[in-house]
């Protein structure tokens, strides 16, 4: 007997009808002897018509309230899930994230889990239920509801995983695995059937939209196996671990992409001691992320700070950065948007130097200006104009033979 985390996403769950049909999938696992613990995302488009109906209210909803109000997406999934699975004869408990005892910090909207304690699902797989948890959301050490964030589920699954050691963390979506690309926009991208953490916590902190950051971490840091699949077929799909065996020699194996980037400069008098830390200090105690940096002090010229936000934050980071101008110490802060960044990751560019420099030729050959770079052993990010960040994708997928088989 294996104990297995089953995740269904928003478009899984989207109706009745696809409830019953991922149930199939729960009784196949069930069936065959397995513990079963089920996450669930809110169904279809739930998330974005509470938005909606927020803002008919208020155009800035205190986040208490907003988790509250998101959070019911997921237990309305978890509860129709649930009555399905006792239709069909499975003795099954919904659990809301609080119920299963998810702990996090205060951070409304954007919460880290701390801790979970799951004796109480444990107990409830020892009493041969199947366990569905409502994902996305927790409870804070106040005792308020609070959210995981866009993707959340993900890791909620994952953490569950992690806390009753589960033998595979399966996330089910509407793709069949992960993709050197996204297919929907770059020609001849193909599923990995294998990808390390490693490569895959880069291709989702750049982008790449099938995995959330933080269950990958949690997968990388607890060992656990995570596989992608589809809820619609039988495919294996992708599976994470922490080495993969060798495909094709491929040095780069994926190129990701992330639209609505802005760069943020702020201007000096003079070199300010400390304005570095400063700047990045107040900005990460609001909780802006903070991506590529760049710092130039050049004779002759005022000395400027450059870095890359998401344009999400942009309104918060001026109202910060302004409302500390003269404790920072700077003089002037301009932004640019319009921007994009693209990336090239892949674990076989830690031995093979010239990679980025094989990058910058091919966006040069296709007269794709670079406005930033970041790199790390295992990947290279430019900024570049936003119309120029497909074309970009597209060249970079071809010029390091991402489509080969």
């Amino acid at each position: 007997m294996s104990k297995i985390v089953m995740k269904f996403g928003g478009s899984s769950v989207a109706t009745t009808e696809k409830i019953q049909h991922i149930a199939t999938r729960i009784n196949h696992e069930k069936v065959n002897g397995n513990d079963v613990v089920v996450v669930v995302s809110a169904m279809g488009k739930t998330t974005d018509n509470l938005l909606g109906l927020a803002m008919e209210l208020s155009e800035n909803p205190t986040k208490r309230e907003m988790d509250t109000l998101l959070s019911t997406g997921e237990q309305i999934t978890m509860a129709l899930l649930a009555i399905q699975l006792n239709e069909i004869g499975f003795d099954t408990v919904s659990l809301t994230g609080w119920q299963a005892n998810l702990q996090t910090d205060n951070v409304h909207r954007n919460a880290r889990i701390e801790n979970l304690d799951a004796t109480r699902i444990l107990d409830l797989l020892a009493e041969n239920k199947i366990v569905v948890v409502a994902g996305f959301q927790g409870v804070s050490g106040e005792g308020d509801i609070t959210t995981l964030g866009r993707g959340g589920s993900d890791t909620t699954a994952v953490a569950i995983a992690a806390a009753i050691e589960a033998d595979i963390c399966d996330i089910y979506t509407d793709v069949d695995g992960i993709y050197t690309s996204d297919p929907r926009f770059v020609q001849n991208a193909r599923k990995l059937e294998q990808l390390e953490y490693d490569e895959m916590l880069e291709l989702a902190n750049l982008g790449a939209g099938v995995l959330h950051p933080r269950a990958v971490e949690f997968a990388k840091n607890y060992k656990i196996p995570l596989r992608v699949r589809s809820s619609y077929n039988e495919d294996v799909g992708t599976i994470l671990k922490e080495e993969v065996d060798v495909e094709n020699n491929l040095v780069v194996r994926g190129v990701a992409f992330e639209a609505d980037i802005v760069r943020l400069t702020i201007e000096y008098e003079v070199p300010f001691n400390g304005s570095l830390a400063s700047i990045f200090t107040t900005l990460a105690a609001n909780h802006i992320n903070v991506d590529i940096i760049v710092q130039s002090i050049v004779d002759g010229k005022k000395p400027t700070v450059s870095f890359s936000i998401k344009k999400e934050s942009l309104a918060e980071a001026i109202t910060v950065l302004e409302s500390n101008k003269e404790a920072l110490g700077f003089i002037f802060a301009d932004f640019e948007v319009g921007l994009a960044k693209v990336s090239i990751v892949g674990s076989g560019m830690v031995s093979n130097p010239g990679v980025a420099a094989q990058m910058f030729d091919r966006l040069r050959k296709e007269n794709i200006p670079v406005k930033m770079v970041s790199t790390s052993e295992i990947k290279v990010s430019v900024v570049v104009p936003q119309n120029d960040m497909i074309p970009a994708a597209n060249a970079l997928h071809d010029e390091f033979d991402l489509a080969l088989v």
